[in-house]
């Protein structure tokens, strides 16, 4: 049994660095092969198409270095784990946002190549400890930059299930940092001992209150796979459906997270 997380999990800011550039270029490539007619197509996110979703990737990467060209706070209010937190309120910002930029960006390619070099520029330049300005608060550089990881999985993800042909690559250490920050943002929105959530190979948290076990299988056991649970979590894929399709096991009376998902959407 993992004991209980009495503190942040840590990350090593050279391999979110890392990780965020490998995945923006991952899309960045698929990005570069899709043609007007799929460009066109319809996204499991409402209204958005194709063009809107791969516009809206540049945005959130692109928040990186306008908050660096920004003054920085006196000081970092949020951490990663209150980052799910705010992103309702803005929906319909950034929806319009995304769909403005897609508008006045008929080139993506040099889109994606112009915001990958200012990113790039913008973290050598950054200094140790930085603060940024961020939509919803102060918030630490190499903690804002483990929420892209966040942006990056999910939207990679949303782009995949629109172009099943595009089948773009997950950066592991990307896929796996987005895993941890959403199993630990639950684990901080449940607090408790009673079920232990499992996503192999990257996370296990334990979660809602109730009778802690103390030795031998929890009786409350969640599990699933990495993208299933990533898409459980923002709320691509619904609880009952996922049971249903068995795409998630879940044994004991406390393991029903229906009413604690999504995290955010």
């Amino acid at each position: 049994m993992p004991p209980a997380r009495k503190r942040p999990r840590a990350y090593d800011p050279a391999k979110t660095r890392k990780a965020v550039l490998a995945q923006f270029g991952n899309v960045r490539e698929a990005v570069g092969t899709l043609t007007g007619e799929r460009l066109a197509l319809p996204t499991r996110l409402g209204e958005w198409t194709v063009r809107d979703l791969a516009a809206h990737i540049t945005m959130a990467v692109e928040s990186v270095s306008r908050a660096l060209d920004r003054d920085a706070p006196a000081k970092a209010d949020l951490g990663p784990l209150d980052y799910a937190s705010p992103t309702a309120t803005h929906a319909d910002a950034i929806a319009e946002g995304s769909h403005d930029l897609a508008e006045a960006s008929p080139d993506l390619v040099a889109l994606y190549a112009e915001v990958e070099q200012r990113l790039t520029e913008g973290l050598a330049a950054a200094p140790p400890g930085r603060v940024l300005d961020t939509r919803a608060g102060g918030m630490a550089l190499d903690d804002y930059l483990l929420t892209r990881t966040i942006e990056l999985v999910v939207h990679t993800d949303d782009l995949n299930a629109a172009v099943p042909a595009l089948d773009i690559p997950f950066d592991r250490q990307a896929l796996a940092t987005c895993v941890r920050l959403l199993a630990d943002t639950l684990a901080v929105r449940a607090p408790g001992g009673s079920t232990e959530v499992r996503i192999p190979p990257y996370a296990v948290v334990q979660c809602v209150e109730g009778p802690r076990h103390t030795r031998g299988t929890p009786p409350n056991v969640v599990e699933t796979d990495p993208l299933t649970w990533i898409r459980l979590a923002t709320g691509r894929l619904e609880w009952a459906v996922a049971l249903d399709k068995a795409e998630v096991s879940a044994s004991g009376e406390r393991a029903d997270l229906g009413g604690l998902l999504p995290l955010m959407c």
